[in-house]
């Protein structure tokens, strides 16, 4: 399966999960390091572990493989981070999506949904 078609599908199963403004951008031109961001809002932390288990599930179950995981706040609930390699998925509240604005910061990149 295609890189795209992984990020496209985590994105689909974290909207099903009732995150909120999920978004793909392709940032494969903009580094070297990864291809696509998944970014999506969640409401608590309770959320955001029932999500990152559905996404550490499909990792698992599509042979691929989670290179870090990682709180990017002190209390964990703000920003949590899984790094698949190609494609780095971003949990975030909604206070944190605001500030950080990822979607801006990385604007030269392709959204794809």
């Amino acid at each position: 399966m295609e890189i795209r078609e992984n990020a496209l599908e985590i994105a689909q199963l974290l909207e099903d999960g009732k995150a909120e403004n999920v978004t793909v951008i392709d940032v494969a031109e903009l580094n070297s390091w990864t291809d696509y961001f998944v970014i999506a809002t969640i409401h608590s932390s309770a959320h955001w572990q029932g999500l990152a288990k559905q996404v550490k599930d499909y990792v698992k179950a599509h042979d691929m493989q989670i290179h870090v995981t990682n709180r990017k706040s002190p209390d964990g609930d703000d920003w949590n981070l899984i790094d698949i390699g190609p494609v780095v998925v971003h949990l975030m509240s909604e206070d944190a999506r605001n500030f950080y604005e990822l979607e801006k910061l990385w604007h030269a990149g392709k959204v794809l949904r």
